[in-house]
């Protein structure tokens, strides 16, 4: 998995990993928007780069082992690195891409992402333009088949 440095274009290797409990004391509202402290009782993985100790990005994620679905609770790009001015592009995505590839991982070919995102308004289009997210009722959008499929081979190779 790679992301791209705006400036330059030159691609990074990066790693999704699970987070420690070390990690927890820089991971900060103000970094990261939310109190990920909070979600120690999910699947909560960092993206860094693979030379690097920095969290760029992060996830907290749970199974719906009945829906077969992946549910993402909380997805955070680091403060610096969204919008314009950014100095990294692909974070989010890629980490979209690994729940697309958990889900695949543990429900093949039935696999489903979901996730309503905290900002509705601002973010749920902006989703489904960039990632190709479907829009299922009025808070919720989801990845499956081929959208899916599309997520993993575009960030996940």
């Amino acid at each position: 998995m790679k992301i791209t440095e705006v400036e330059t274009g030159k691609e990074h290797k990066v790693a999704i990993e699970p987070v420690t409990n070390e990690d927890y004391k820089n991971i900060t509202k103000g970094k990261f928007y939310f109190d990920w402290k909070t979600e120690k009782d999910q699947n909560v993985c960092k993206l860094r780069l693979t030379d690097g100790k920095t969290i760029l990005g992060l996830i907290s994620f749970k199974h719906d082992v009945k829906e077969k679905r992946v549910i993402i609770n909380l997805l955070s790009v680091l403060k610096g690195n969204r919008g314009k001015g950014k100095q990294y592009d692909r974070i989010a995505g890629t980490l979209i891409g690994f729940a697309c590839r958990e889900a695949q991982k543990h429900y093949g070919r039935d696999a489903c992402v979901c996730f309503i995102p905290k900002t509705v308004n601002k973010l749920k289009e902006h989703y489904i333009e960039k990632y190709g997210m479907i829009p299922a009722g009025r808070y919720y959008i989801f990845l499956e088949g081929l959208a899916l499929l599309k997520i993993l081979n575009e960030y996940v190779p």
